[in-house]
């Protein structure tokens, strides 16, 4: 049986846009990874068959920024502050339940 390295990762879109439309880094998006991951290490969820909290260049769902993307179930999620991060961690990080109401609807895109 073919298991997968981490359990789960998480993509932090971190892309900064030059040109004046919204963007990911204008909305403390790195400020929101760097929480993810310290969370995800102090909670002991880092590491193999476990999370790994990841960076990612543009995930071209602007709109919607901040986002972040939960795999292997592929949900999208945007967030305001640490709390939300916090809640992502503890519900789907960590119990597989997913968000609904951080969920990025479907038709937010660039």
């Amino acid at each position: 049986m073919n298991t997968s390295y981490y359990q789960r990762h998480i993509f932090f879109c971190l892309n900064q846009r030059d040109n004046g439309q919204a963007c990911c880094a204008d909305q403390s998006a790195a400020a929101g990874f760097e929480h993810c991951k310290m969370r995800v290490k102090t909670e002991g969820l880092a590491g193999p068959g476990q999370v790994r909290v990841n960076k990612a260049g543009c995930l071209d769902r602007c709109a919607g920024a901040p986002v972040a993307v939960v795999y292997p179930e592929a949900v999208w999620y945007t967030f305001v502050d640490n709390h939300d991060i916090d809640e992502i961690i503890d519900s789907h990080l960590k119990k597989g339940q997913i968000v609904e109401r951080l969920r990025l609807p479907d038709d937010v895109g660039h």
